[in-house]
């Protein structure tokens, strides 16, 4: 594993453990050049998924991208670090386990939608606005309403 700090090729693992949710395995790195301390986390990934884009295009899941942009969504609201984790986690494992190499990236927004609608409201919402292409104040105006009325019920 190549150190962040001085790009050195080699480091040895001090500490390895499973992370909280179970789905990867957190190493604590300590880099044999400069002595730096990181950490890493490896996954399991079972295939190489493709996520079929509007217009047909296609491209490599990437759940880096998808935690940054459930971390955008939650941004400045009170949802904790290991929540946020535990959906991207749970959506990969969807996607994984769905049995197909491909999957339409429309699929995967309606599962960031479901689980941020349960994670926090505020952050439902900023999610739904790009999602759905939100153009002028009365679609947000909209969308709430209906997040309200179903909040009620």
């Amino acid at each position: 594993m190549r150190c962040p700090f001085c790009a050195h090729d080699n480091s040895q693992v001090k500490d390895s453990r499973p992370s909280e949710d179970g789905s990867s395995i957190r190493r604590r790195r300590q880099c044999e050049d400069c002595g730096a301390r990181f950490t890493t986390f490896e996954r399991v990934q079972l295939r190489d998924l493709i996520v079929v884009k509007s217009e047909d295009r296609r491209e490599t899941f990437d759940r880096t991208k998808l935690e940054r942009s459930v971390a955008i969504a939650c941004r400045k609201r009170p949802v904790a670090q290991e929540r946020i984790d535990k959906l991207v986690s749970s959506i990969q494992r969807q996607v994984e386990t769905s049995g197909e190499s491909e999957i339409a990236s429309s699929a995967i927004g309606e599962m960031v939608m479901n689980g941020l609608q349960a994670l926090d409201t505020v952050a439902y919402i900023r999610f739904a606005s790009v999602y759905k292409d939100f153009r002028e104040a009365k679609d947000f105006e909209d969308f709430a309403v209906t997040v309200a009325e179903a909040g009620r019920e």
